[in-house]
């Protein structure tokens, strides 16, 4: 099996997760973002920090996931989940194209589900299921092939 298949079919469903997850976070323009206001596209939630190498690596991916499936059927929030400044959080998401909302987070937020190292992907279903998550890095490719193979 495929490291990206592999990856993604690891997530399936995970002890401590609420099966219908909803957060409300504002991204780095103050603009609030709902979970629940995704109904009917596929959500993948990232938590992830400035600071962690397998966060980073993955940022090209989830950008590209992003940007092939934003106006269509997905979409990726990135949740920072580290005490940094707005600025320096803009900064950040400016040099490295990032194009999907970034929340800032924190430690004592409600999450979608347990966060026990970074970088942590959940994947949250059209009906607004939690149906995935990850520790550790995911792929575009991973992330297609879960979504196709759930249909």
């Amino acid at each position: 099996m495929s490291r990206p298949v592999l990856l993604l079919v690891l997530l399936l469903l995970c002890g401590g997760a609420v099966a219908n997850p909803d957060f409300t976070l504002l991204d780095l323009d103050g603009k609030p973002h709902r979970l629940s206001d995704y109904r009917g596209k596929w959500v993948v939630v990232n938590y992830w920090a400035t600071w962690c190498p397998p966060c980073l690596e993955e940022i090209p991916e989830l950008v590209d996931f992003h940007d092939r499936h934003k106006n269509q059927d997905a979409v990726v929030l990135g949740v920072n989940m580290e005490q940094v400044s707005r600025d320096k959080l803009r900064q950040f998401v400016e040099e490295n194209f990032v194009s999907y909302p970034v929340l800032p987070g924190s430690s004592s937020m409600s999450t979608v589900g347990p966060v026990q190292g970074l970088p942590t992907t959940y994947l949250v279903a059209p009906d607004g299921r939690l149906v995935a998550r990850q520790v550790g890095g995911v792929t575009a490719a991973g992330i297609e092939t879960f979504i196709k193979n759930s249909k």
